[in-house]
């Protein structure tokens, strides 16, 4: 077994080039490093250079060159082994290696994409602090990376601070800009409260006034920039509670308090008064009034003979119905058609429709399941249901569930368990409350089944008797 002990790339890339040289496997090397101490890479050579002895003619390409400088700085009690494992096959000429349909080349571009974005974290989050006086850098930053990327990063810093002095401290080391050259350092602080910056101040007042509490989102806040920043950020200190703030509603406009203190003329107006004049929609299928339209198929009409006597109003068009244009064809349809037939009661006498007239669905799956309607829906469709009341006249509607009950009743307050004992007039005709079909499939048990079945037949006998059949 042969043990190798590497801080560094440049020093693992000579032990590598030994190995390969010898023609040691990866099972016989172990490979071993501090990490605890810094590691800072210098990177080597990005083009394509020999990596063995001359007899070997070993040559890497670009590719896999830079994937290998980025995966080095991946913080892995492994990382060493695995790319000298990721070198030994690329020597054996397994070039599926580089792939990233390869389990080594999926880990090899994933600790390498890991790198990069700690790379972009930290040139987002790195906030540095004057220090007023004394010697030393004038700026200083704190930051806690995952992986080992301080060297890259610093390169990135010198290029853009100019010769301002600088130094950026993290817990395995720490990098000082003089101006002109990048120096290494050992670990010289344990964490962002050692830095006394004169101006936070100043910075966090100037956030402050610039915070807009009526266009937070705070979930995307905490989607964009990940938890393990915040503690280190000068602006993470006030950003909470000016979330809460915002939550709570002050500052609703983003005016400053003096102007919302400022008297005015309250003028009441009603909801549907505050909207503009609209023209309303002549057919079915030109309604905008919800927006349930975007994601249904079609609008569904009821169907039936336009003097039927006997009016069946559900909730919604379902997956079936919305696909067929047709009201009651899926399970809830054959269900109530079951019922009709075991009252005595022909589904081409009766009309049938819905309460909202397009489906509301969410996605589970591949399948599109039913979403109850809300009341502005039932509202906004209630339009349909008037028009169809006027034109069939029926003497008698039956309210297949609750939705159905509120839109028949519309500005009533009854609920099913108060009506559905015996039927009631309304508007001139009566009504009969039963269950939803639907209800039947989805009941817990048989037995809850079987009673919700026999009130749906129930009612619709009902309906029977009060025509005279």
């Amino acid at each position: 077994m042969t043990r190798k002990v590497v801080r560094s790339f440049d020093e693992w890339r000579a032990a590598a080039r030994e190995l390969i040289a010898r023609r040691v496997p990866p099972e016989s090397v172990e490979w071993a490093g501090s990490e605890d101490d810094s590691d800072l890479f210098s990177g080597g050579a990005g083009d394509d250079a020999p990596v063995a002895a001359a007899e070997t003619a070993l040559r890497l390409p670009r590719q896999l060159m830079e994937l290998l400088i980025g995966a080095a700085c991946y913080s892995a009690p492994d990382r060493w082994a695995f790319l000298y494992k990721v070198l030994w096959r690329w020597h054996l000429g397994q070039r599926d290696v580089l792939s990233a349909a390869d389990q080594d080349g999926a880990r090899l571009y994933a600790m390498a994409k890991a790198v990069r974005r700690e790379e972009h974290d930290m040139h987002a989050y790195v906030r540095f602090r004057e220090r007023l006086g004394g010697d030393g850098p004038r700026f200083v930053a704190w930051f806690e990376p995952t992986h080992d990327v301080l060297p890259q990063v610093a390169l990135h810093f010198a290029r853009r601070m100019g010769s301002a002095t600088w130094m950026i401290a993290t817990p395995k080391a720490a990098v000082i800009w003089d101006g002109e050259h990048l120096h290494d350092a050992p670990p010289l602080m344990r964490s962002a409260a050692e830095i006394d910056d004169a101006g936070e101040a100043l910075w966090l007042t100037y956030y402050r006034s610039i915070f807009n509490p009526a266009r937070v989102n705070a979930d995307q806040l905490r989607s964009h920039i990940p938890s393990r920043f915040w503690k280190n950020l000068p602006e993470g200190a006030i950003v909470p509670q000016m979330v809460t703030a915002a939550a709570n509603g002050e500052r609703r406009t983003g005016q400053t308090s003096t102007v919302g203190r400022r008297g005015g003329t309250v003028i009441p107006v009603s909801a549907e008064r505050a909207q503009p004049q609209r023209e309303e929609p002549s057919t079915l299928d030109q309604c905008r009034r919800c927006d349930l339209w975007r994601n249904a198929t079609q609008a569904v009409p009821g169907v039936g003979p336009q003097n039927a006597r006997i009016m069946l109003v559900g909730e919604q068009p379902g997956d079936q119905e919305d696909l067929q244009g047709l009201p009651f064809v899926g399970p809830a349809g054959a269900v109530l058609e079951r019922a009709m037939a075991e009252a005595g009661l022909q589904r081409d006498s009766v009309y049938l429709t819905n309460a909202v007239k397009h489906f509301k669905w969410e996605l589970r799956g591949k399948r599109r399941l039913h979403k109850t309607p809300a009341q502005k829906e039932v509202a906004a469709c209630h339009l349909w249901l008037e028009k169809e009341l006027e034109r069939v006249k029926p003497e008698v509607i039956v309210a297949l569930g609750s939705t159905a009950l509120k839109s028949v009743l519309e500005k009533g307050s009854a609920t099913m368990k108060s009506v559905m004992d015996a039927p009631f007039q309304h508007d001139g005709r009566w009504v009969i409350t039963v269950y939803h079909p639907s209800y039947v499939l989805r009941a817990p048990d048989e037995a809850s089944r079987h009673q919700a079945y026999e009130v749906i037949v129930d009612g619709l006998r009902q309906a029977l008797k009060l025509i005279g059949n």
